[in-house]
């Protein structure tokens, strides 16, 4: 039985190990290898040579770290589609929330976080550039990774919807108040397009610092409570012939 539970449940288990490897990858490239989530995070301010003394200085390990990102970006598509398939176990609401959550994380991947890197891959891709070209390719990739955070919002609003519909209890209530938190922060990202400083620049307290804490706090408890509604599952709900299949 317990064999055969693993069986039925392995392709789940493969999508929600993809999740904590992509914010591995995440953590590294937009970290470490980019410098694009510092700390320190370069702000708006920065002269142009200040903005040229970035790109240029740090241009192999930019490269490389966009080279990863378009490696690594289609596991968020595999965490996104084990989050459907609970969602699609939820009694109350019908497939059509999951089926939201679904266009709304493809909707957003690019312009939420592969265009900026290709912003940054493109300021540092020929190093004779003109400094202006190179400082303009430097705003519209910080401002767009922060500031189209709102793409996710749509995604987020779905899924506290659907977790506060469903009398299954598959994800538990407060998970759905911390996602409309997680939302908030999405919205409070908006404001980078218009500051230069300040707590709502895109390296501010509140767009920034305060968006990544209440996230990171978001997702380990989805991960978290993910994993458990897989483990939850009743065998009952695969289909007979699939699970006699594996059996053998």
């Amino acid at each position: 039985m317990t064999q055969l539970r693993r069986n039925v449940k392995l392709d789940q288990l493969i999508c929600w190990w993809s999740i904590p490897i992509f914010y591995q990858f995440f953590g590294l490239i937009f970290g470490y290898l980019t410098k694009i989530m510092g700390p320190p995070i370069p702000g708006p301010n920065l002269t142009l040579e200040g903005i040229t003394a970035f790109t240029l200085g740090n241009a192999r390990h930019m490269q490389i770290g966009i080279v990863l990102l378009a490696i690594s970006l289609g596991f968020a598509s595999m965490g996104t589609g084990v989050i459907v398939v609970q969602m699609r176990r939820m009694s109350g609401p019908g497939p059509v929330l999951a089926y939201c959550y679904l266009a709304c994380g493809a909707a957003a991947a690019l312009p939420g976080c592969l265009f900026c890197g290709l912003l940054f891959a493109v300021s540092v891709f020929r190093p004779d550039r003109d400094p202006q070209i190179i400082a303009v390719l430097y705003e519209m990739g910080f401002v767009g990774f922060i500031g189209c955070l709102g793409c996710f919002a749509t995604q987020y609003l779905v899924f506290a919807l659907a977790i506060f519909l469903d009398r299954r209890a598959i994800f538990p209530k407060w998970l759905g108040y911390m996602t409309l938190w997680n939302l908030v922060t999405e919205l409070i990202a908006a404001p980078v397009w218009i500051f230069r400083s300040g707590p709502y620049a895109w390296n501010g307290l509140i767009s920034f610092y305060l968006g990544v804490l209440i996230f990171v706090v978001w997702i380990v408890c989805l991960i978290t409570w993910l994993k458990k509604a897989i483990k939850n599952q009743p065998l009952e709900e695969f289909d007979p012939a699939c699970t006699g299949t594996l059996l053998v």
